[in-house]
């Protein structure tokens, strides 16, 4: 998916620059062979894994290319939306300000522009009848990304996964016109969404759709080469060593959930260090950033903490410490919504582990000693 030259000033975007290399976590060829396949797939990884940095990275990639378009939309305003019609609503104002923050002159000029057209007040046909016009006004096929595509619930995520199903099946139809691949991208896959609100899900075909190469595509973690590029850059920047035992030691910690990578960085750098650039950070600092991080409950850390009040999670991170997680089977939905989360990882004869050394700190000191 090489990035082809153009002149700046024209309708394509050049590709952005990112600290750390942000397209080698997911199969590039996989990517571009779906895309040009018009195929429809599904990312998911657990929360503050650079899901959505990466679709920033996609997307802007994909226009700098000029050979489609692509726009990001977030649905993360649609969580606790139990209201269909206004569920919907706010989905059509998302794809409008997906559309009005794009860079790319012709996106941004289609904002708003179908919100009168007839059927657009129908809350089963808005999404296929925005993206149809939308794609039939445009020049070259379009990509679409939802991203949070897990916070619409109950018969709001039906009726949104319906349209795209009915359009999809369509879209080759004379006078039907939809995006050429989609992406639903989240914590949990298609299957999961639906199970949650249907117990006969496998009756819409929805599943199938976003089931074509691979069941879905997960982003990994750093790994402890990258995290040493990460840091390396920093280094460039400011002249701030971090010796190799410091890139061991965020390693240990971290295995290289991308939050934590950067968290136990900033702690050493600007809370510890406050910002003394002449000052080397070893693996010893390290480990007190970790120290600090587990005692202060940033947002990432204290949604652990507030996780374990769920009963689904509480049961297999009892387990999990009580050395009993053979007892959940395998296959339970409630294992694998902890899987998703990011909060374990699976390990040898169906056992689970805490995802890394801190998540292993942090959830041990809440069940021995709960707040």
């Amino acid at each position: 998916m090489a990035i082809k030259r153009f002149n700046a000033a024209g309708p394509c975007l050049p590709a952005e620059n990112y600290m750390l290399p942000v397209l080698p976590r997911l199969p590039e060829e996989d990517i571009k062979e779906i895309i040009d396949g018009k195929y429809y797939f599904i990312i998911h990884a657990p929360r503050q894994s650079g899901k959505t940095t990466y679709l920033d990275f996609l997307t802007n990639k994909i226009n700098s290319e000029c050979e489609y378009y692509a726009i990001n939309c977030s649905l993360m305003t649609l969580r606790n939306i139990e209201d269909e019609d206004k569920a919907m609503q706010n989905l059509i104002d998302l794809i409008n300000d997906a559309l009005s923050s794009s860079q790319v002159n012709i996106l941004k000029q289609k904002a708003y522009k179908y919100n009168s057209l007839p059927g657009i007040q129908n809350s089963n046909t808005k999404v296929k009848i925005i993206l149809n016009n939308l794609c039939e006004d445009l020049d070259k096929d379009l990509i679409v990304f939802f991203d949070e595509a897990d916070c619409p619930t109950g018969q709001a995520l039906l009726t949104f996964l319906g349209q795209i199903r009915d359009a999809y099946q369509i879209r080759h139809n004379k006078g039907n016109k939809f995006p050429r691949s989609m992406a639903l991208v989240g914590m949990r896959d298609v299957r999961d969404y639906l199970s949650q609100v249907r117990p006969d899900s496998a009756s819409m075909g929805v599943a199938s759709l976003f089931n074509i190469k691979k069941d879905a595509f997960t982003l990994p973690n750093f790994t402890r080469s990258e995290i040493g590029t990460l840091y390396r850059q920093h280094t460039k920047a400011s002249g701030q060593v971090f010796l190799d035992s410091a890139i061991d030691r965020a390693w240990h910690w971290s295995e290289g959930q991308p939050w934590l990578v950067n968290a136990l960085a900033y702690e050493s750098v600007v809370k510890i260090l406050r910002n003394d650039y002449s000052a080397t950070i070893d693996g010893k600092l390290m480990d007190q950033a970790a120290e600090a991080l587990i005692k202060r409950r940033d947002a990432h850390i204290d949604s652990l903490w507030e996780r374990l009040k769920e009963t689904r999670v509480a049961r297999v991170m009892d387990s999990v410490f009580a050395s009993t997680v053979s007892e959940v089977p395998v296959d339970s939905d409630d294992r694998k919504y902890c899987v998703d989360l990011g909060l374990v990882v699976p390990v040898e004869n169906g056992n689970l582990r805490p995802a890394n050394a801190l998540y292993q700190e942090i959830l041990s000191r809440a069940i021995l000693d709960p707040i």
